[in-house]
Order: C-alpha cells, then sequence, then structure tokens
C-alpha cells in the first residue's frame, strides 16, 4: 500500500487510490472495536477464525493461543463490570494478499480514568470475509 493509501497518510491535493481490500479490512476492524464496547460475544465470536493459530495478547495478560482461550478471555472480559469505550486514531492497514494488519492507537475512556493502546490486529481472508487470526494490545507508558 503506498502513503496516498493510508489514512491520515500526508498529500494534499492528491486523491488516493480506492483499495476495497483495505475498506474492507477497516471495517472488520472497526467491527471488532463495535463488539467490544457492547460486549457482544456473538459479534466477536464471528470475527475470529475458530482454530488453533489464532493468538490474542489482551494488555496485562499473558499470550493466549488457539480459539477456546481466546473466546474464554471474551467471555471473562465481556462478563465483566467495567465497559470501554474505543477512539481510535492513527490507524495504518497494510494488505498482502490473503492477510492483513491494522495497527491503531486505542484510546480508552472507562468512566472518568482515560488510557492508551498500542494494538496490532492481523485478519485472514475467508470465504466469511476479513477474520482476525490475531490482536496484540500493549499500554503506552505515561498515558
Amino acid at each position: 500500500m503506498t502513503d496516498e493509501q493510508r489514512p491520515g497518510a500526508a498529500n494534499p491535493g492528491a486523491r488516493p487510490e480506492r483499495n476495497p481490500d483495505a475498506e474492507d479490512v477497516l471495517a472488520a476492524n472497526q467491527a471488532f472495536y463495535d463488539a467490544f464496547e457492547a460486549a457482544d460475544l456473538d459479534a466477536m465470536s464471528a470475527l475470529w477464525e475458530h482454530g488453533d493459530r489464532v493468538v490474542c495478547t489482551h494488555p496485562g495478560w499473558p499470550m493466549l493461543r488457539g480459539w477456546g482461550q481466546v473466546a474464554a478471555s471474551w467471555f471473562a472480559i465481556f462478563g465483566g463490570p467495567q465497559r470501554l469505550q474505543f477512539i481510535l486514531t492513527d490507524p495504518v492497514v497494510e494488505v498482502l494478499g490473503d492477510a492483513a494488519m491494522v495497527s491503531v492507537a486505542e484510546n480508552l475512556l472507562s468512566g472518568s480514568a482515560g488510557s492508551t493502546v498500542a494494538a496490532l490486529n492481523v485478519f485472514v481472508r475467508s470465504p466469511e470475509g476479513w477474520q482476525l487470526v490475531a490482536h496484540h494490545g500493549s499500554p503506552v507508558a505515561g498515558s
């Protein structure tokens, strides 16, 4: 993907080429955060591949491998009292054939507190559309 195709790229006056794959990946990425905010386990489940290769690292958690562990983590998170609102900034999508990644800053709001998490989401193309195979969130110091 060229700089002109990256959201937020600086190129005044230039009109970026339309990239349907990148748009679809960004839509799947947004659906991930929508499901997270809504604490919707069914929607979250539909976004993930259900295999052994999936990996998820929530901030402060150990690495989770396989759909069983990842699904259990969403069940635990959604069952808790905390609800998060995400304001996503600086998303960059890279499509590499049938794989894609989105790097993004997750600006989290929870009650009166806020923090920032640097996140990387990895998607693969499937018959069902773009599905997550990896999510990694790392807290940003001083945020």
